[in-house]
């Protein structure tokens, strides 16, 4: 069985470690602690995870956030992934920082990642993983907030949050959307 397991962020050394990059960290620290190593790629960075006979494929896009649902389409029709086994990790500003919410499907929010994946796939049908980052911002100040890097005290806080990520996506290929959504939404 093949998974696309997809982290949402932009590529470009100005973008490494900002609030919306947060889906590249979860993928990088969890092929850090797999002992995996990313490589270049079309649409995207990716590697493989083999867990107890399952292939997970993780993928960094390099299309920046607005068109990531061009490589998300690509590597499902690339490695004939159905949407089922597709999980795409995301920013969430609703959500408090650290804080982790699996969903099976639902709107865009206004994530501009999200839309264009949903229009490219034609369908919101797909799991996501929301990795709160909070909304400490004034009014006006969104795209700065989102586009910004995390404080010193924020990426130390968070290193236990990127592990627990990690386990999401485990248990998500491993036992299924409700199992790992009953496990892992109430913590």
């Amino acid at each position: 069985m093949k998974y696309l397991i997809v982290g949402l962020g932009n590529i470009g050394s100005e973008y490494h470690e900002t609030r919306h990059n947060i889906g590249f960290m979860v993928l990088d620290a969890l092929a850090k602690a797999s002992n995996i190593v990313f490589k270049d790629g079309r649409y995207g960075a990716t590697t493989t995870l083999s867990l107890k006979g399952r292939q997970l494929l993780l993928l960094k896009p390099s299309t920046y956030m607005n068109l990531s649902g061009n490589a998300v389409r690509y590597w499902m029709q690339q490695e004939k992934i159905p949407l089922e086994n597709v999980l795409v990790i995301v920013d969430d500003l609703a959500l408090p920082l650290g804080s982790l919410r699996l969903k099976g499907k639902g709107s865009d929010a206004g994530h501009n990642g999200l839309k264009h994946i949903a229009a490219t796939l034609g369908t919101q049908n797909y799991a996501r993983l929301k990795f709160g980052i909070g909304n400490d911002f004034p009014k006006g100040g969104q795209i700065d907030y989102v586009l910004g890097h995390f404080s010193s005290e924020d990426l130390t806080a968070l290193q236990d949050r990127l592990e627990t990520a990690g386990d999401i996506i485990k248990s998500f290929c491993l036992a299924g959307l409700n199992i790992t959504m009953n496990q892992f939404n109430n913590k």
